[in-house]
């Protein structure tokens, strides 16, 4: 059976707060000259917040069970007891690896280009 548009929506809406939880993570992380543990909680729970107002809903890509585990792994990275260096260098690996991931789907190098330009010599 088919998901329904209303499952399609709930999906869709699901992978926007993962989305923007990641990404505001990511960008305070990597824009901030000098991040702190408690500006970093303090965005983790804002974050938090607005995740449990979504319900959660099944994914089926590979890139998107990633960015769920990125996510869940913000959240457990905000209760360690570890330094915001080792938090920052962590989150930005895994959040590259993801965005690699996703763009070696979407562009990929056509191999031997000049040959198909060959006969217009």
């Amino acid at each position: 059976m088919p998901p329904s548009k209303f499952d399609d929506a709930k999906r869709l809406r699901y992978i926007r707060i993962l989305e923007r939880f990641s990404q505001s993570i990511i960008n305070y992380l990597f824009k901030t000259e000098a991040p702190t543990k408690e500006q970093y909680l303090r965005k983790v729970a804002n974050n938090v917040a607005y995740l449990q107002r979504t319900e959660k809903a099944a994914l089926y890509k590979e890139e998107y069970n990633a960015l769920e585990g990125l996510v869940a792994r913000m959240i457990a990275l905000a209760e360690s007891e570890e330094s915001i260096e080792e938090i920052k260098s962590e989150l930005l690996y895994a959040a590259n690896q993801i965005e690699k991931s996703m763009n070696r789907r979407r562009y990929k190098k056509e191999k031997h280009s000049q040959e198909k330009f060959a006969d217009w010599e």
